[in-house]
């Protein structure tokens, strides 16, 4: 009789995240990831000591997935700023149980808005920011919060069922709240 397949710590995370991302992540529990992985829960509580411990790794790997959704740029000619925004939004309405889990679960380690703006997982895409709006990086902050609380509305209501994705009305709005940022920044460096 062959040796039954070693279940690594890797799979274990990887399918807690499918769970999340098709049930959302309460039901991230060890006889569902078990039954993903087709063996006892033995493996899974091995890897780790509590659900909760796996529930924050699955976390930091969704988290890590959203960062690379948000830089894969469809059409940065249309401006990087709001691409980004575009892919915020889009990133809830393909993924909305992954979206709850990451900004409506309380596991976001930043809980108030200097502790995000200043966090080095947002450097890439402040970065990215900076470089296309051609601002210093306080003034890209600025611009930055602007946008973040209108494309987060935007996709908390897309997630919650309250609004349909529609992208060439959501660019819309997004650009009217870039240019308004933008012509704010300007007004005050003038």
């Amino acid at each position: 009789m062959p040796p039954k397949p070693k279940i690594t710590k890797d799979m274990v995370v990887d399918a807690a995240l499918e769970t999340a991302r098709e049930s959302g992540w309460e039901n991230i529990n060890a006889r569902e990831v078990a039954e993903k992985l087709q063996c006892s829960t033995q493996p899974v509580m091995y890897h780790f000591a509590t659900i909760e411990e796996l529930k924050k790794a699955v976390y930091a790997k969704a988290d890590r997935y959203h960062s690379e959704y948000l830089m894969n740029m469809k059409n940065p000619q249309k401006g990087v700023m709001l691409e980004i925004g575009l892919n915020y939004i889009r990133f809830a309405a393909e993924e909305p149980n992954l979206f709850r889990f990451l900004f409506q679960s309380g596991y976001a380690e930043g809980s108030s808005l200097p502790e995000m703006i200043n966090a080095k997982e947002l450097m890439p895409v402040l970065s990215a920011m900076q470089r296309g709006m051609n601002l210093d990086l306080d003034r890209t902050k600025e611009v930055f919060i602007t946008l973040a609380m209108f494309v987060h509305g935007y996709a908390s209501m897309l997630v919650n069922n309250s609004l349909a994705f529609d992208e060439g009305l959501i660019a819309k709005h997004l650009e009217r709240v870039y240019r308004g940022a933008m012509l704010a920044i300007q007004e005050e460096i003038d």
